[in-house]
């Protein structure tokens, strides 16, 4: 469903009076739903401060994911976008919308929609697009994101990163998200510090990751246990692992899998039972990795080496890459079921974690 409000240009823009943000909650009466994980930000402060991080954005063209009751959206037209674009789901919070899209004549356009399936390639004009070697387009992506999506939905993106698709067609996009606090560390987190890990790996092979600032919980409604992070993401010209997404994804997951003890044994889960003991010794070997570090304390020139090294096992070997150790845990798990108390050990620890 597409609502798009009279065409029309404000040369020095500004909202008319509305009804708060809080007032808008009252008379549509929304309540924030906790089994989407949702949460207001009323502070109009605090959603400047954020729309802040995304840099310049007057006469930009901007998506924001999940604009709820519109505190940011606010905000952001009040730094003069060209074009605003809602992506929201929940039908509940539309009515709200439509009245600041009358307030803003020609700028709001407002998709009752799920982002995770909503085709962002089409979502803004052909004539904002730029090669990837080029500065970012004029095009920006904000969100307050509910909890749930936010570690989904990032993962999403960073694959179109990868494969310059999705919102990325138009060039290297930026965007401004929130995360919970701890989420947010993680994805800025060094590689060599405790607390890095997959998600840190994932976002900084592919983006320059930037921790802005921290809000408390008490900010939002209702309060969340945690405080949030705002995060902000530039697409890398060139990413620092050169291999496909889903091969560099297999192999950070695996190499993270048992994040307590050394890499190897996460290393070990890429290959078949009969012959890991030779490829995870190999593939050592080829990236020049200690066996004995523990998954965090890996560099990120060292992931590289791994992706590179496994990505010529898996040409030399293509059936390497479809293997799924999950599978051959399920298939062992099986057979011991139906062979019944025939004195086969128990699940191995490794098993229960997985």
């Amino acid at each position: 469903i597409c609502l798009m409000a009279a065409p029309g240009k404000v040369a020095a823009f500004r909202l008319p009076p509305l009804p708060t943000v809080g007032e808008i909650i009252k008379l549509f009466r929304l309540k924030a739903l906790k089994q989407l994980s949702q949460n207001f930000l009323l502070d109009l402060r605090l959603t400047d401060k954020i729309v802040k991080q995304a840099g310049e954005l007057k006469n930009a063209h901007v998506c924001e994911v999940g604009p709820g009751p519109g505190g940011i959206t606010r905000s952001i037209l009040s730094t003069g976008v060209e074009q605003l674009l809602l992506i929201e789901k929940d039908a509940r919070f539309i009515p709200g919308l439509q009245m600041l899209s009358e307030a803003a004549p020609g700028k709001v356009r407002i998709v009752h929609g799920d982002i995770l399936t909503y085709k962002m390639e089409k979502a803004f004009p052909k004539h904002l697009k730029k090669d990837w070697e080029d500065e970012p387009p004029d095009i920006h992506i904000i969100g307050n994101l509910p909890f749930s999506l936010s570690t989904p939905l990032i993962i999403k993106w960073l694959e179109n990163v990868s494969k310059k698709d999705g919102p990325f067609t138009y060039g290297r996009t930026q965007m401004t998200l929130t995360f919970q606090k701890e989420v947010g560390e993680r994805l800025t987190a060094n590689p060599g510090s405790n607390q890095c890990s997959r998600l840190s790996i994932m976002a900084q092979h592919l983006c320059t990751v930037e921790n802005c600032f921290i809000i408390p919980g008490q900010a939002f409604v209702p309060k969340p246990e945690v405080d949030v992070a705002v995060v902000h993401f530039t697409p890398l010209v060139q990413p620092k692992i050169q291999q496909p997404f889903e091969l560099v994804e297999k192999v950070v997951r695996s190499v993270f899998q048992f994040r307590r003890k050394y890499c190897f044994r996460g290393i070990e889960t890429l290959f078949p039972e009969n012959e890991r003991l030779k490829r995870t010794e190999q593939l050592m070997m080829t990236a020049d990795v200690d066996p004995t570090l523990r998954p965090f304390q890996l560099s990120m020139s060292q992931f590289r080496n791994l992706c590179n090294a496994y990505r010529k096992m898996c040409d030399e070997d293509p059936s390497l890459f479809v293997f799924n150790y999950r599978e051959e845990l399920r298939q062992k798990k099986t057979t011991r079921s139906l062979l019944g108390s025939t004195g086969q050990p128990e699940q191995t620890e490794e098993e229960n974690q997985l």
